[in-house]
């Protein structure tokens, strides 16, 4: 059983407002990628809502109401996704329904952080995550009545397509934002041990972005970023944590000679022949090297610092994974 569990909802009717094409995609999008991890397993039991026509429209209660069973159980994450119509007042944002009226009509967003807070003080989910895709989502957890002073609770996460002033932008049927928040979980996001968590996600949203036009915008109070979805790594575990073995330190520079190298085409005279011990070092050294930890040194690639008798050394960012697997943290 899992205790992770998501609320997501597209709504492209709307019987009082311009009718939208992409939400229920982007919906349907976002349920695929999040119910699995990549090799299968259970990530989030997803509820999905979704009003594409008369139907099987999305009404204020019912969201308001889904709202309310999502962030009140005792869960580990809770998650709510939403692509759809969002409007602004003088005092709030809503979320709009397929039965709204008015910009009013719909569910503020004050109410849903208000749900999402109190949660926390029951302490029923312990993470808790707010995704919005619609226009002027920016103010989500800003209420007006605080100005720019933020109010999260502990373990809550915030992540909106636009700032507080801008549309939501819609590119070839899909969300503009909904599509890079997907290619991120389905990999795009992930850090070399495969976990893709909501900082990465901002962060690949934000530089696809650039600084023109619609802008995300992430809030979070956490101790710690969970991974919310993981996927395959680059490299195997176990190799990765021997990084520490060949590099007893950050400015080591390891070894190298054509023993290393597995390939008998190249070598001169006298040179010595493949040592197996030696060949799935470089193995890894090599796949190191793949993944921007390890560089040859006075070489342009691995083979030639091999063949040449020269070494590689940590990148800054194998330094960091290097101290990660010496300090147990991998």
């Amino acid at each position: 059983m899992t205790s992770r569990i998501a609320v997501i909802v597209g709504i492209d009717l709307y019987e009082h407002y311009k009718r939208l094409y992409g939400c229920v995609n982007d919906a349907n999008s976002v349920k695929s990628v999040l119910e699995r991890h990549d090799d299968g397993s259970l990530n989030f039991e997803c509820k999905l809502l979704t009003g594409s026509s008369q139907t099987n429209p999305i009404t204020k209660f019912q969201l308001r109401d889904s709202l309310s069973q999502l962030f009140m159980a005792n869960v580990d994450y809770a998650l709510f996704y939403f692509a759809g119509h969002g409007d602004i007042t003088a005092t709030d944002t809503y979320l709009l329904t397929s039965d709204s009226r008015r910009s009013d009509d719909g569910i503020s967003l004050t109410e849903i952080l208000q749900m999402a807070n109190d949660a926390a003080k029951k302490i029923r989910s312990r993470n808790r995550a707010i995704v919005l895709d619609c226009c002027y989502s920016g103010s989500a957890g800003t209420p007006p009545v605080t100005g720019e002073l933020a109010l999260l609770s502990q373990g809550l996460t915030i992540l909106t397509a636009s700032t507080a002033e801008q549309y939501s932008t819609e590119q070839d049927g899909r969300g503009l934002f909904t599509s890079l928040f997907v290619d991120a979980l389905t990999g795009s996001a992930a850090s070399i041990t495969g976990h893709i968590t909501f900082g990465s996600i901002y962060a690949h949203v934000d530089q696809s972005l650039g600084k023109l036009g619609q802008r995300p915008v992430f809030k979070t109070n956490v101790h710690e970023f969970v991974p919310i979805r993981t996927v395959r790594a680059p490299i195997a575990l176990a190799d990765l944590k021997r990084i520490a073995e060949f590099f007893p330190s950050d400015e080591y520079p390891f070894p190298l000679n054509p023993s290393f190298e597995p390939e008998v085409k190249g070598r001169g005279p006298g040179m010595p022949p493949p040592d197996p011990r030696n060949t799935e070092k470089f193995r890894i050294l090599q796949a190191y090297n793949r993944i921007n930890l390890v560089v040859p040194v006075d070489a342009p690639h691995m083979w030639h610092a091999a063949m040449e008798y020269k070494s590689c050394k940590l990148t800054p960012l194998g330094m960091h994974y290097r101290r990660l697997v010496q300090n147990g943290r991998i």
